[in-house]
């Protein structure tokens, strides 16, 4: 194996702006698979689907009364969940743009919705004045939640729904992991409000973002952290995280409008340092392409959504 050279730069060009919503976008969502759709919610109440290649919009989903915060998308595309400040989960059909639930009985906006991996329970955290996770089962008549986690003390703001656990995270300061095999409860404090979590593939480390300009790398099963991510501004709003391609990096957009990457092992910024501007205010939502190691998603409170298209010298050169 040759010796690694340190972080390298990357190249980042914009390949499709869609500009479809009034008012800032919240969250962005690829389509599973070949993922060559887009799905975004935002503060004028809407989820947007459009073509990731070419920006065109193909199907408005309008159906809530307040702003969307969050979606989330079933393993096969024929529906996706969502939430915002409407108190209620709503399921999706794709194909004919209605709903086809919505779950009420939430005393507050739900933050965040996550299905399970076949997209038959559908998870939602909510904000301070409940601040429970709710799980829900799509196959049932009844329009009761089949269980309710009660741990957190205030807003979830993020939440995992993995095989056999669940992870939610909170402003509270801590990561909260349910083992549904085993009915166990492991808490892990960060001490900052937690705004995202996402854990690697094979569910041994997660990405935690938090309101103090930090991005931590945590082992699961200990819960000691394993690197720290720093070089952005994020205080005030929530800034999904996520792991680039092959979870060799780690990027985040922030509250200035940049795009940050850095080297998953040794947490350094790969340059440019500080990297070009992205979007004009906070950026809300970033994930990369489940497949292309060289596509990138973000979207923000300036309007937009956008699909980047990334570039970086060969490691073998």
């Amino acid at each position: 194996m040759a010796p690694s050279r340190g972080p390298q730069p990357i190249s980042r060009d914009l390949h499709v702006e869609y500009k479809g919503h009034k008012g800032a976008v919240n969250v962005a969502r690829y389509a599973k698979g070949a993922a060559k759709y887009v799905l975004t919610g935002g503060q004028d109440r809407t989820i947007r689907l459009w073509n990731a290649n070419s920006g065109t919009e193909i199907k408005t989903f309008a159906a809530h009364g307040y702003e969307v915060l969050s979606i989330t998308v079933a393993h096969d595309n024929a529906k996706f969940g969502s939430s915002g400040g409407d108190r209620s989960v709503f399921v999706w059909d794709v194909a004919t743009g209605m709903t086809t639930r919505r779950l009420g009985g939430h005393m507050t906006k739900v933050q965040t919705v996550e299905f399970n991996e076949d997209a038959s329970v559908i998870a939602s955290g909510l904000g301070s004045h409940d601040s429970t996770v709710r799980l829900w089962d799509l196959r049932a008549q009844s329009r009761q939640p089949i269980q309710t986690l009660e741990e957190a003390r205030d807003t979830v703001q993020t939440l995992y729904v993995g095989q056999t656990y669940i992870i939610a995270g909170s402003v509270d300061g801590h990561v909260r992991t349910y083992d549904l095999r085993k009915g166990q409860l492991r808490s892990d404090f960060i001490g900052h409000p937690v705004t995202s979590v996402v854990p690697t593939q094979d569910s041994t480390t997660y990405l935690v973002t938090t309101l103090d300009n930090h991005i931590r790398l945590m082992d699961m099963a200990t819960g000691k952290m394993l690197n720290d991510f720093s070089g952005h501004t994020n205080e005030s709003y929530r800034c999904r995280a996520c792991f680039g391609y092959g979870e060799a990096s780690v990027l985040c957009g922030d509250e200035k409008g940049f795009v940050w990457d850095w080297d998953l092992l040794d947490a350094k910024i790969i340059p440019p340092n500080p990297p070009p501007k992205a979007h004009h205010k906070v950026i809300t939502w970033t994930e990369h392409h489940p497949t292309d190691p060289n596509e990138l998603l973000t979207c923000s409170g300036d309007g937009t959504a956008k699909i980047w298209k990334t570039s970086s010298p060969d490691p073998s050169e």
